[in-house]
């Protein structure tokens, strides 16, 4: 399904009432229905065709200079390649992501509203000439998407289960800054080579957990995971959780949202805790149902940063330079 912004085609099709009017006003009819001497409406012109995460597809007339970010966990992506973004919806709590907000700041990117707040009037505010949509996630405002597609071109992506370069090869695609989301790759590569050199992980595997307690799903991040291949490129080596343990719906392949007591199963001699530092731990550390992981005993539960839980370029640095500072020769 491909689809065009709404505000486009509706002064398309007054042009075309305005346009017939005068004719029939003039005369200019003809017995066959055509009209000698008539003008054709020149085709829309797509600068790129975006393929969304939804299936459907976008065009996207020109190079996109006043972008509206939906989603705030996609914002930091689009702020590492350098795209134009003017506004960006925040946190819950009305807050960009610690790890980019001073970027942000420099660059002048207005709130426009919390996750999950969309406001159209702000939208329109803006003036965007493109708009960025998260399929899913709480700052998802795919329930809006038909009301901002009438706002400006809308583009759709799935940031849950892929990679911050992944994401930022589509966005440099949808605006124009291939070479920048390209050399700022490679840029990142270059350092986590570096950093591994520097490295002596510890031995044996590695699990990393988003650590929730009793009575909730407690993520744990798959090899493949964002998180998993980070860490494995600085040479870890990741315990991959019990599949039949997901009680996530989704089926998600990045993390397994393991029940509290499956925890105590995990055998790892080191443990990541994600959105922590060295100071969030005791809770783990000290849960006397998670006593006998080999990671507790071994003293081996690090925070892997407050800015964690969701890698981008900017966080994703962070955790490399704070594991070269922690297990660096």
């Amino acid at each position: 399904m491909r689809v065009a912004s709404g505000f486009k085609r509706g002064w398309s099709g007054l042009f075309t009432a305005l346009l017939a009017v005068s004719l029939a006003a003039c005369g200019g009819g003809s017995p066959s229905g055509k009209t000698a001497g008539a003008v054709t409406e020149p085709a829309a012109t797509v600068w790129r065709t975006f393929n969304n995460a939804d299936g459907t597809t976008t065009d996207i007339p020109a190079q996109p200079v006043r972008i509206l970010s939906t989603s705030v966990a996609i914002t930091g992506t689009l702020l590492a390649i350098d795209a134009p973004v003017v506004a960006s919806a925040s946190s819950a709590k009305h807050q960009f992501f610690a790890q980019w907000a001073q970027v942000a700041q420099a660059r002048k990117v207005e709130d426009v509203w919390p996750a999950g707040g969309v406001n159209l009037e702000a939208a329109y505010a803006v003036k965007p000439d493109l708009i960025v949509v998260a399929v899913s996630g709480n700052d998802s405002a795919m329930p809006q998407l038909a009301e901002l597609r009438k706002v400006a071109p809308t583009i759709v992506l799935d940031y849950g289960d892929q990679t911050w370069q992944d994401l930022a090869l589509k966005l440099g695609r949808a605006t124009g800054h291939e070479a920048q989301a390209e050399a700022r790759i490679a840029a990142f590569e270059a350092d986590v080579a570096q950093a591994r050199a520097k490295i002596r992980a510890p031995a044996g595997k590695t699990n990393l957990i988003s650590f929730n307690g009793a009575g909730m799903g407690n993520p744990i991040a798959t090899r493949e995971s964002a998180h998993g291949r980070l860490l494995g490129a600085l040479g870890f080596d990741i315990e991959e959780p019990d599949p039949s343990w997901q009680t996530n719906a989704g089926q998600r392949k990045d993390f397994i949202w393991a029940p509290y007591e499956n925890l105590s199963k995990l055998t790892a001699q080191t443990t990541f805790l994600l959105s922590v530092d060295d100071s969030g731990t005791q809770k783990f550390s000290s849960d006397p149902v998670l006593a006998t992981l080999p990671s507790v005993r071994a003293h081996q539960v690090h925070g892997l940063g407050k800015n964690s839980f969701r890698i981008d370029y900017y966080s994703a640095s962070e955790i490399v330079d704070d594991l070269v500072h922690k297990f660096g020769q």
